[in-house]
């Protein structure tokens, strides 16, 4: 094959009690790249439609991950990238995840995939620390395994792909302003008192568990953040209305979204996900912030050929 086309989905970090480490795949928003087989050698981004995101190889997310893989394969081979923006950058959904994983599940398809799909995650990394300053892999886990993923250990890269319930369902309200990653990680607190730690580490083994016995009531008792929700909701307008909003219209939890502003719920059942998309909208239409929100199944294949 010459040429490939790749829709990169986007994705929820954090999942509220697993920071850094938790993410899942959603289904119906995502980026679209378009990559050619060049005979120039390298990496060369051709187009970016619906963002204004640098052309420059060295500063482009997906250009950077794409010049990772090409690092270690070795050989003097070249491509082009023609990419479709239709995550926001700064929304909180894993923009530069989407980019730099479908980057690199696309040219790994065109080079006869070569590299399995942990070495993947590693390559899309090196888009990310371009994107915050941390090579994190919270985003670019599940977006190209599909699914929940847990992130054990980055060094050794150690990622676990979690069990999905069948019912599960994510709402998302994104408010139309940014919060930059860097910016979220500042407010963060440099140490934490024992009790947080441990309430959040009872949180995230039970998170686990519920996700893997499908028991969602055991899914709503644990998606509590004792750490990072507190400090960081302060950036999102009308955020602690709109987690009460869904709550009360049956979500079975409700946290940020990486690293925000988007907002998350996880509901059981599509209706009662549509429930919960509308009573978030409420706070937001009556306070005028302006908003895009997205219903999804959890996506379980992750980046697909298109």
């Amino acid at each position: 094959m010459k040429k490939v086309s790749v829709f990169a989905p986007a994705s929820v970090a954090n999942i509220s009690c697993g920071f850094d480490v938790l993410g899942l795949c959603l289904d119906n928003v995502g980026d679209t790249l378009h990559i050619k087989k060049s005979t120039t050698p390298g990496i060369r981004i051709t187009e970016i439609i619906g963002q204004k995101l640098p052309l420059e190889t060295e500063k482009n997310v997906a250009g950077v991950a794409a010049l990772a893989l090409l690092k270690d394969y070795g050989q003097d081979v070249g491509f082009t990238i023609k990419l479709e923006k239709g995550i926001k950058p700064g929304s909180g959904i894993g923009s530069s995840a989407a980019s730099a994983a479908g980057a690199v599940v696309g040219i790994n398809h065109l080079l006869s995939n070569p590299y399995s799909k942990s070495e993947l995650i590693s390559f899309a990394m090196e888009g990310e620390r371009i994107a915050c300053g941390s090579a994190h892999a919270d985003n670019v886990s599940p977006v190209i395994l599909g699914g929940f993923t847990l992130v054990r250990s980055l060094d050794p890269l150690d990622v676990i792909r979690l069990n999905t319930p069948l019912e599960l369902v994510a709402t998302i309200i994104h408010p139309e302003i940014e919060v930059k990653t860097a910016d979220a990680r500042a407010v963060l607190l440099d140490k934490l008192h024992l009790k947080q730690a441990v309430a959040q580490t009872a949180n995230l083994g039970a998170l686990v568990t519920g996700l893997f016995k499908e028991d969602y009531e055991l899914i709503r008792r644990s998606l509590i953040d004792h750490i990072v929700e507190p400090v960081r909701s302060v950036l999102i307008p009308g955020f602690q209305q709109l987690k009460d909003n869904a709550n009360a219209a049956g979500a079975l939890g409700t946290g940020i979204s990486g690293s925000g502003p988007s907002v998350f719920a996880l509901s059981r059942g599509m209706k009662t996900a549509h429930n919960v998309a509308k009573a978030m909208e409420e706070v937001y239409q009556k306070i005028g912030v302006p908003y895009e929100t997205h219903i999804s199944i959890i996506n379980n294949e992750g980046v697909k050929i298109v």
